[in-house]
This record gives structure tokens, C-alpha cells and sequence, in this order.
């Protein structure tokens, strides 16, 4: 592993902050967000100092990353409870001081850690949780179809929706409340979809919809729209109304690649550079009520 060449995104990096990277041989590409982070094998986000450890505790956008990458935080200043809180968010390690061989190993470790992990992953065909199919299990689905459109053209789309609202729910109803809240929203979303459409879970708070045929221009957007607004309809988790919000994300073929991973990325980080809203959304749909799925009885 030592002599593997990685490529490594820094996010917010200031200047002097890759010197303790700069001697690794790995390749380092800095960027002020964590957008393009599934394109590297590991992901190193700064923080200088406590006030900016405990704001990156509060980045929506974190969970995603860390699930996604190998994700390691170089802390300019320790906070146990900050830390611990990342780690809970799935972030691999967090090293304080920057010194060179700490960091590099930590990042070594983490590669390895989340090479594991994804074998672990995918030797399972649901997201256990939800009983979805999961990611890997999407992309080769995606995979297989996009072959079949090489032969016989024909448009399709692939949705990604980031909801808010777990931990509001576990706050109030307890930690199980957030895993019976995402169960629901699985259920609310596969219950407004038609039977050929595959929804997908992708990570801890991200759902992917893929219509593998579209009937007509505008589809994409008009499905993505029907999905949030059947979110926007509170769901009844322990007797009492939960709501939540989504931000949506949506990729289309071949308008917008011609690839499973390069679709999946697209519409992650459409999704994920948008900032959710209450009960609603954050992107390019229409807004107004619409009836959701009757999921309250599962």
C-alpha cells in the first residue's frame, strides 16, 4: 500500500496545508468543496482550528462524502466531542497537528479501510436497511442497460434525491426513529414510480431513481418533481408526523454521459450542491401539494 500511488482531493485547504502531503508521490488536486470527491481514492478536509472542526460536524454535505471516499479530517486544533462526532458522520480519521508521516499514514489507512468496506457492501444485493438494491448493485444494473441502449437508443434518466429530516426525528422520537423514517421515504418513493423503475439506496441520507425508458423530452423533471412533492407529505413515524426535505439531483443519458458512474456523479453533485428546504425541495422542480404513497401502515 505504501508504494500505491493515490489521488488525493484536499478541501479547504490553505496555503502550506499540502506540504504535509507534498513528499508522498501521491497526486493532489485542491477544490473549496467536496463535489468531484468520488473521482479520488481518498479525500483530506481541513480544519484550522476547533470553530471550524465543529462547523464541519454541521456540513450536509459530509455524511455523502464519507460514505463515498476514504475521508480523513486534519485538524488544527483537537475537540474530542467534534471528533467524535465525525466519526460517528462515518468519517475514517481524524488527525490533529498535520505532521507528515501521521497524516500520510492515516490516509493509507483509510484507502485500506474503504476498500473493505465497499467488498463488504457489495457482497450484499440490498441496502439492508431499507431492503432497496444498493449502489453497486445499481451501477451494474445501469451498466447492463446502457449496453442495451448502444443497440436499441432510447432516453433515460437517473434521479438522485439527498433528504433531511433523520436527525430531527431521532431527537425527538428517539434514535430508531431515523431508521423507520428512511424506511418510509424508500416506501413513499418506490410507491409513486412505475414497476420498471428501480429505486436505490446510495448512502445514509441519498436515493437514486432510474427510469430506464423515458416516453417523452421533460420526463426526467417532471417524475423528479411528483417524487418531492410526495415527500413533502408528512410521514407518521411512531404515531407522530415527521416531515422532511429533499434536494434533487438528475442526470440523463445520453444528453449527459453515457456512462453508469458518470450519470451517478452528475446527478450526486447536482444533488448535493443544493440546499434543501422544509417539507420540500432545493432544484429545478415545481412545487405545490401532491398525493404521496399510503405508506403508513408499513
Amino acid at each position: 500500500m505504501a508504494a500505491q500511488p493515490l489521488s488525493v482531493l484536499l478541501i479547504d485547504a490553505r496555503k502550506g496545508d499540502d506540504l504535509a502531503l507534498a513528499e508522498s508521490g501521491w497526486t493532489l488536486t485542491s477544490a473549496p468543496q467536496a463535489s468531484a470527491a468520488r473521482r479520488h481514492d481518498a479525500v483530506v478536509w481541513f480544519a484550522a482550528d476547533r470553530v471550524a472542526l465543529a462547523d464541519l460536524c454541521q456540513r450536509v454535505e459530509l455524511p455523502q462524502v464519507a460514505f463515498d471516499s476514504a475521508l480523513v479530517v486534519a485538524a488544527g486544533e483537537a475537540d474530542d466531542e467534534a471528533e467524535a462526532e465525525l466519526l460517528r458522520l462515518g468519517v475514517q480519521a481524524v488527525v490533529v497537528g498535520g505532521e507528515a508521516p501521521a497524516l500520510q499514514r492515516a490516509v493509507r489507512h483509510a484507502v485500506l479501510r474503504k476498500q473493505v468496506e465497499r467488498s463488504t457492501r457489495a457482497a450484499y444485493a440490498t441496502d439492508l436497511a431499507t431492503g432497496l438494491p444498493h449502489e453497486a448493485q445499481l451501477l451494474e444494473h445501469m451498466t447492463q442497460l446502457l449496453a442495451l441502449r448502444e443497440r436499441e437508443p432510447a432516453p433515460m434518466a437517473l434521479i438522485v434525491l439527498r433528504v433531511e429530516g433523520y436527525a430531527a426525528a431521532a431527537a425527538r422520537l428517539g434514535s430508531e426513529a431515523a431508521n423507520v423514517l428512511r424506511r418510509k421515504v424508500a416506501v413513499r418513493l418506490r410507491g409513486g414510480l412505475r414497476a420498471s423503475d428501480v429505486v436505490a439506496a446510495i448512502g445514509p441520507h441519498a436515493f437514486a431513481v432510474l427510469l430506464g425508458h423515458l416516453e417523452a423530452q421533460g420526463d426526467g423533471e417532471r417524475v423528479a418533481a411528483k417524487l418531492v412533492r410526495a415527500l413533502q407529505q408528512p410521514l407518521v413515524v411512531a404515531g407522530q408526523p415527521c416531515t422532511v426535505a429533499a434536494a434533487v439531483g438528475l442526470a440523463v443519458y445520453p444528453e449527459h454521459g453515457k456512462d453508469a458512474l458518470a450519470l451517478l456523479q452528475r446527478a450526486s453533485a447536482q444533488a448535493g450542491s443544493l440546499a434543501t428546504s422544509g417539507g420540500g425541495s432545493a432544484g429545478r422542480t415545481e412545487r405545490g401539494p401532491g398525493a404521496a404513497a399510503n405508506d403508513d401502515q408499513h
